[in-house]
């Protein structure tokens, strides 16, 4: 195929475009390369992939100087004549849109930021697929989607019209546009809800990456909730493997939706929703003692109650997936955690 990977400079991106590479697709990747956090971080994916900083032009694609089938191009989501031009001058096969504004908590002070990139973006996406000819898009949602649900596994049959913060509201709202589009004009769309990815080249805001760097500057990690936190971790290589199963096989109509019992995941459009998550919660302190145990020392810990736009638990039903898909993410928090902490006392020379 030929594909499209936005958000490609970015944690979860930059590993897909690495699978899609290795096996033989042509691939193009997109990037704003925002200062939302450390640039050398985004910077260095690219380069692992071939792109150096030093070649990078705004909205000019350039060919990395390691494969021949990938390319990449710096630009805007919101800079829709540019992505328009893009789309047709390339003839995609599919796209994966994995480009966002990411943050639970920034989105409370920098809300605007979620309407630009994550509803602006995606409408300008859905758009180019739209008028150039792309039958097959996957995208990021999130399983902050769930919101104030409490019942546990989170299902895709549940319920998710109670987000609390902008992020997850902004992610429902692509849900809902994804669907418009499969009805209208028969995008085959499929949404992706992960849960808590982590690993090599992770993101430098998310708890791995904070907890790691605090604990060997000598410095307290916050944590939150008094620690009574259960998180669905996720490996980034079980995500990335999630995602390629997917494009590899595009929604179809589910020929036995029901109008009068409808079920939010699938539809008489081409339209499918997944969990992509471990199905198997950790509490936030059995994370610690594997962060400690990649380390080879004890972290200072400082108690803080539950943060707005936080939920408590996650936890994924990947029952679709598997049945669908076959697939069902399996790599144990203890050897992901010694994976990230290697990356980045190797990147960062600690």
């Amino acid at each position: 195929m030929k594909v499209l990977v936005t958000g490609a400079a970015g944690f979860i991106g930059s590993h897909l475009v690495d699978k899609l590479v290795a096996r033989g697709d042509e691939v193009v990747g997109l990037d704003s390369i925002n200062d939302y956090y450390d640039q050398r971080v985004k910077y260095g994916r690219l380069a692992r992939s071939g792109i150096e900083q030093s070649s990078i032009s705004y909205a000019q694609c350039i060919t990395s100087n390691l494969y021949s089938n990938y390319r990449f191009v710096q630009l805007q989501l919101e800079d829709n004549a540019q992505l328009q031009t893009l789309f047709e001058t390339e003839h995609f096969d599919a796209v994966c849109h994995l480009a966002a504004q990411a943050g639970v908590r920034y989105s409370l002070q920098n809300p605007r930021a979620y309407i630009d990139a994550n509803i602006v973006g995606f409408v300008n996406v859905l758009e180019a697929c739209r008028h150039f000819g792309v039958t097959n898009l996957a995208y990021a949602s999130s399983s902050s989607v769930y919101g104030l649900n409490t019942q546990l596994p989170f299902a895709t049959g549940h319920n998710v019209d109670h987000p609390i913060s902008l992020y997850a509201a902004s992610k429902k709202s692509n849900e809902l546009m994804a669907h418009t589009y499969s009805h209208l004009f028969g995008i085959r769309t499929t949404g992706l809800r992960f849960f808590t990815v982590y690993g090599p080249w992770g993101r430098p805001d998310m708890a791995l990456f904070l907890f790691t760097k605090a604990a060997l500057e000598g410095r307290p990690i916050d944590v939150f909730n008094h620690g009574e936190m259960l998180r669905d971790f996720t490996y980034i290589d079980d995500i990335v493997e999630g995602v390629v199963r997917v494009l590899d096989h595009p929604a179809e109509p589910n020929p036995d939706w029901d109008a009068t019992s409808p079920d939010p995941a699938s539809s008489s459009a081409p339209y499918k929703i997944y969990n992509i998550g471990n199905n198997n919660p950790v509490k936030l302190m059995d994370f610690i003692e594997a962060i400690e145990s990649a380390l080879g020392k004890k972290v200072i810990k400082n108690l803080q109650p539950l943060q707005a736009g936080d939920v408590p638990a996650t936890y994924a039903d990947v029952s679709d997936l598997v049945a669908d898909l076959d697939y069902k993410p399996n790599t144990p928090v203890k050897e992901g955690v010694a994976n990230f902490v290697a990356w980045y006392r190797a990147f960062f020379n600690v």
